[in-house]
């Protein structure tokens, strides 16, 4: 393929804007060459700056479920354009996605609205730290939750692609306080617990992982996180900005019955359009001002744009067979995907929830944690990424990403993707 454009257009960006990208995943760093750039979306494919057409799995990072340039989504924001952009006030309209995310949502009783992931679970430890009168957090290896200096220890998604899961600039001061845990490890929590549990105010945890891969629970993981929560005082927080609406309607709480004290949300929510949120608890929610003096603020939370595109989204995922049609395109293409390796000799495997998925190249039957991650081949991603560019299909750039399949990948897009896949094997095994 030609990328003479995406080329030109990465050369001008490094020279007006850090390492040519705004956020470091876009760079292509663990996978080498030059980034690519693009122009348009079109249902299941994005078009890059040279015209070439790639069936699309990163989805913006997971909140195009309906798709790009989704007719729903953008009639809803036509139609709030010609009311306006903003207002720095509030709507009927932050009403009506407030009740519908309370309605869906197990945990949450309130919600209030932000603009990023990284705002929602910033906040949301802000408020648990208010609530319980603590001021230790606790989070896992090579789990992500925004950039927030405090959560940048042992993060996964961009940072661990990096090769930086810890950063520069973050105070010891801050990642004091801070502990890191091994995920999927109920006892190391457990342990964890018997010796500090007093001392923590929230432990954070992103209940499917989505951000070293995709690493679901095991199981009993969870329940174990809930108990111990409960029996030491301390505010569970589910990070579901990447699973929530996405792997179910209810996120991963309503997949595995387990129901955190507080919730995290984002992407689906806003159709691809800037947004976050945080809910939970009636009594922990109400710490938050003007209520209590838990302080949160933001001049474009609740934007009517991200709101009209919100509500257009959860109605839409909340029609009958929904997410069984998401659920069966993605287990259709793990399980392609499983048999074309198998076939060409090449390690590989897979983990998949809803319309999330992760694949591995690994002696694993099973990916469950980060070692295991970690001891994935990069080798073999690194050039099964280009091998599947070249084939039309555009992937994470990195090996720590989840992928993500929309409603409107049909079967022309997954042969494609399998066709691609099993050239792609072929390749490396040769």
């Amino acid at each position: 393929m030609n990328h003479a454009n995406s080329k030109s257009l990465f050369d001008a960006a490094q020279k007006v804007i850090p390492g040519g990208v705004n956020s470091p995943v876009r760079a292509f760093r663990s996978v080498g060459g030059n980034p690519l750039f693009f122009k348009g979306g079109e249902g299941a494919y994005l078009i890059d700056a040279d015209d070439n057409r790639y069936v699309d799995y990163v989805g913006a990072w997971g909140p195009l479920i309906l798709g790009h340039g989704s007719p729903l989504v953008v009639d809803a924001l036509r139609k709030q354009l010609d009311q306006g952009i903003g207002y720095g006030a509030s709507t009927e309209a932050e009403i009506t996605i407030a009740t519908k995310i309370v309605d869906i949502v197990p945990s949450i009783e309130k919600v209030r609205l932000t603009t990023s992931g990284t705002e929602a679970t910033m906040s949301a430890i802000r408020v648990a730290r208010g609530y319980t009168g603590r001021d230790a957090i606790v989070k896992f290896e090579g789990c992500y939750h925004g950039h927030a200096d405090g959560l940048l220890v042992k993060a996964g998604s961009g940072a661990l692609t990096l090769g930086e899961p810890d950063s520069l600039g973050v105070p010891k001061a801050y990642t004091d306080l801070t502990h890191v845990l091994p995920y999927n490890d109920a006892q190391a929590v457990e342990d964890f617990f018997a010796k500090h549990g007093a001392s923590i105010a929230c432990l954070i945890v992103e209940p499917i992982a989505g951000n070293m891969n995709l690493v679901p629970p095991v199981p009993g993981f969870l329940e174990t996180l809930r108990a111990v929560c409960d029996k030491h005082g301390t505010v569970l927080i589910f990070d579901e900005v990447m699973t929530g609406f996405r792997v179910a309607r209810g996120g991963a709480q309503e997949v595995y019955g387990v129901t955190p004290d507080m919730t995290c949300l984002g992407k689906v929510i806003g159709g691809g359009l800037p947004v976050g949120a945080f809910g939970g608890r009636t009594d922990i929610m109400n710490m938050i001002a003007p209520l209590g003096a838990v302080y949160q603020a933001g001049t474009l939370s609740g934007s009517p744009l991200a709101v009209a595109a919100g509500i257009c989204m959860l109605d839409a995922i909340s029609q009958p067979g929904f997410y069984e049609g998401l659920g069966a395109r993605a287990e259709q293409l793990m399980t392609g995907l499983k048999v074309r390796a198998a076939a060409a000799g090449i390690p590989f495997t897979t983990n998949q929830v809803g319309g999330m998925f992760g694949c591995f190249f690994s002696e694993e039957d099973t990916v469950t944690n980060f070692a295991q991650v970690m001891a994935c081949n990069s080798d073999h991603f690194q050039r099964y990424f280009h091998l599947m560019l070249d084939g039309g299909v555009y992937l994470a750039p990195s090996a720590f990403e989840a992928g993500f399949i929309s409603i409107v990948h049909g079967d022309a897009e997954l042969a494609a993707t399998l066709a691609a896949a099993e050239n792609a094997f072929a390749a490396l095994a040769s």
